[in-house]
């Protein structure tokens, strides 16, 4: 017999799980946000979180880094807003095209593969740190290691969608 502590979670519902608290913690913070200073939007993939950040947050400036544009036309930010390149290397150099440290950061490139995660924890943690402003958040489907950053409370959804939400103390 199966019961709900030792049924496995499909991969579906470990998606709709992290969707949920994805769009739970951005409209959370958004509704919060008092810090100011751009949203940076790490992966833009098909661009509904995108789509989503310039919906709850019209008034912020929104920088969005991707490898590459792949998004449907009418979730992709204008040109002076899309930063291509290496998310690595981008996001290090991004200062004078941005400007002011961010008062969100959304960063949606986890892989599910727990060591390519652990790999890129230990390169992006430090370059989000740097560009977030002090009491900004970061909103990540990697759990990150920023000592200057607490860790916000989490929901059944963002355990098992693993989604985590930060808050830079300093």
């Amino acid at each position: 017999m199966t019961t709900e502590a030792t049924r496995r979670v499909s991969r579906l519902e470990v998606f709709i799980a992290r969707m949920t608290a994805q769009k739970t913690f951005l409209e959370e913070v958004a509704a919060a946000l008092d810090v100011p200073g751009p949203v940076l939007e790490l992966g833009l993939g098909n661009g509904r979180t995108f789509d989503h950040l310039r919906t709850i947050l019209p008034d912020r400036e929104i920088f969005v880094f991707d490898r590459s544009i792949t998004a449907h036309p009418a979730s992709i930010p204008d040109a002076d807003h899309m930063i291509v390149g290496e998310i690595r290397d981008t996001l290090a150099f991004c200062g004078p095209r941005v400007g002011a440290l961010a008062a969100l950061v959304h960063c949606d490139l986890g892989s599910g593969d727990p060591t390519a995660d652990l790999v890129k924890r230990a390169w992006l943690s430090p370059l989000i740190a740097e560009r977030t402003a002090p009491g900004g958040y970061v909103a990540s489907g990697i759990e990150l290691e920023m000592p200057d950053f607490e860790a916000l409370p989490r929901s059944a959804d963002a355990e098992r969608g693993r989604y985590w939400l930060y808050r830079k103390t300093r």
